[in-house]
């Protein structure tokens, strides 16, 4: 098939349904190929973008792939008649393929491989291993996606925090409560296999071609739910309300290689049932907020490093303000949608600011996994249709900003801004809040503006600055004027910071080498964005499926 980039739909030929889309697609197509209608056979939207370069100009940037009648021969002929023309950029013959899951083995090992953990990560590791016949276990400490939504909802209503399912811990990870963000600056012919998956799964078909695809919030525990089902299907077995509690290692203090795990469940009525299995192979997907994980890894010996983190708040304006200094007069037009943002200061202090997940027409989440912490996120539905846009606005914490040395040293740190953010709020999860204005001016606020804040527990005005680490909160108060050079508005005096955004990504990494295991630990296999290798939903899904290749790969070597 010959595939076009760089189509130009301009908006005044669209309505915002597909089929006007298709439609103008369609005729962009016919008239870079100087070709007639019934010459092409089939057109297929690759990727879809937004161009607001020019606010006089803005319109959909398009790339396809198409198909003509007289199948290669007819592609040939017509690119050598481009050619002659010197009319034929951005136009190119190519070969369909989309990488498939592992094939199955015939080696398989006398002990099941266990993923840990039922993030993205953990989830395409085990369809991908369980697709190759290895029957693995995975196992959840939080609920499955249903339940876990009724837990998540009881949390905002009555600030009763269940520590094992909640927006961190359960199935589908922090990602699901998140927006579902498919957008990832990694490249990889494995990210198409994830999108079809997803797809698969109940996600929407515009993910496979969307330059910034999102599944919202409120259709991903759908999806995940899915993918689990799908695991069993293929004989693997989930095992929700499920924690790792210890592991156990042969070979000594010179060569230790996992050999066995403990693991605590919780059934119906509160029982706790504990269990030891034999395991050779571990594959270590429980996400950035396993504390007790990481814990149990020191306590062990396995090789762990402090990495660069990030720490602040969620910032919100309106998502109208957000339109317009994006799209100009074209803002509110229905194939826009809302606009999102993407920011970043690099500040004559050597040190950086960004935005990070950021949610148009989304809502600031209640993210706590442990009593006495306050956590911020942000989530967008499906529809993206909410009255605010919110967007973290972090900076780096360096290793060398932590003190001693201590591996876990960030996770204190996240710690102690998480608890003093619960002491400015008040109590009861509630969390601290204040106007851009009166943080640029170094003065607490005592009440909102024409912002609304989305945080489902409720804020209390005054100061964030006592839950951020001093110098987080100086290069955040120096990045939002240099940020409303680049979003008009972005330093609104009347937008709202809320605090504390403090899990962005982990701040330890479990040191992986030569087949994706643990350098100390042979048969560990840390994966994903808890373990340092991954940072949102793509990257952590593709970084499963290579550890899961690395772990067929080891059984069949």
């Amino acid at each position: 098939m010959i595939e076009i980039s760089n189509l130009k739909l301009s908006l005044d030929k669209l309505d915002g349904t597909p089929e006007a889309e298709r439609r103008a697609l369609r005729r962009a197509v016919l008239r870079r190929l100087h070709a007639a209608p019934d010459d092409v056979t089939g057109v297929e939207l690759r990727r879809r973008s937004i161009d607001a370069r020019k606010k006089s100009d803005v319109h959909l940037t398009c790339t396809a792939r198409v198909t003509l009648r007289g199948g290669a021969n007819a592609e040939r002929a017509l690119l050598a008649r481009l050619a002659r023309r010197k009319d034929d950029r951005g136009i190119r013959q190519v070969v369909a393929s989309t990488p498939t899951l592992p094939s199955c083995t015939n080696h398989a090992p006398a002990s099941r491989p266990v993923v840990v953990g039922a993030g993205c990560a953990g989830l395409f590791c085990a369809l991908a291993l369980a697709n190759a016949g290895l029957e693995p276990l995975l196992v959840e400490r939080g609920d499955d996606a249903h339940h876990r939504s009724q837990a998540v909802a009881r949390f905002n209503e009555t600030g009763e925090l269940d520590v094992e399912s909640n927006i961190q811990f359960g199935a589908g990870g922090a990602g699901t409560f998140s927006d579902g963000k498919l957008t990832t600056g990694t490249k990889s012919p494995l990210h198409r296999l994830v999108l079809d998956t997803f797809i698969e799964a109940g996600a929407a078909e515009d993910i496979a071609w969307d330059a910034k695809p999102h599944i919202g919030s409120d259709v991903l525990p759908g999806v995940v739910d899915h993918i689990c089902a799908r695991i069993t299907e293929l004989g693997g077995e989930v095992r929700f309300r499920t924690r790792l509690t210890g592991i156990e290692v042969t070979g000594g203090t010179t060569a230790p290689r996992v050999s066995a795990i403990e693991l605590e469940r919780r059934k119906e009525g509160g029982l706790l049932v504990q269990e030891r299995l034999a395991c050779s192979r571990l594959v270590l997907a429980c996400g950035h907020s396993a504390r007790d994980v990481f814990e149990l890894l020191r306590e062990l010996g396995v090789t762990l490093e402090r990495k660069t983190f990030a720490m602040g708040v969620r910032i919100e304006h309106l998502q109208a303000d957000v339109d317009r200094a994006q799209y100009g007069p074209a803002a509110g037009h229905p194939a826009l949608g809302a606009a999102p943002y993407k920011l970043v200061s690099h500040l004559p202090s050597g040190r950086s600011a960004y935005s990070f997940c950021m949610c148009p027409g989304g809502y600031v989440v209640a993210a706590a996994s442990e009593e006495g912490g306050v956590v911020t996120n942000g989530m967008s539905l499906a529809a993206r249709a909410g009255t605010n846009a919110n967007s973290g606005l972090l900076a780096n914490v360096l290793p060398s900003d932590l003190p001693g040395d201590d591996p876990l040293a960030g996770i204190e740190l996240q710690r102690a801004c998480e608890q003093a953010a619960f002491e400015l709020g008040g109590g009861g999860f509630v969390a601290p809040a204040q106007l851009v204005g009166d943080f640029l001016a170094r003065q607490p606020s005592s009440a909102g503006g024409r912002v609304e804040p989305t945080y489902p527990r409720g804020v209390a005005w005054g100061s964030v600055e006592g839950c951020l680490p001093p110098y987080v909160a100086e290069t955040l108060r120096a990045a939002i004027p240099d940020m409303a050079r680049h979003l008009r508005g972005f330093d609104d005096a009347e937008a709202v910071l809320t605090g504390v955004e403090s899990r962005s990504s982990s701040p330890v990494r479990v040191t992986r080498g030569a087949g994706l295991q643990s350098v100390s630990h042979a048969g560990l296999y840390p994966t994903g964005e808890g373990a340092g290798y991954a940072g949102g939903i793509m990257s952590a899904a593709t970084d499963g499926l290579r550890v899961a290749q690395a772990v067929i790969d080891s059984i069949e070597a």
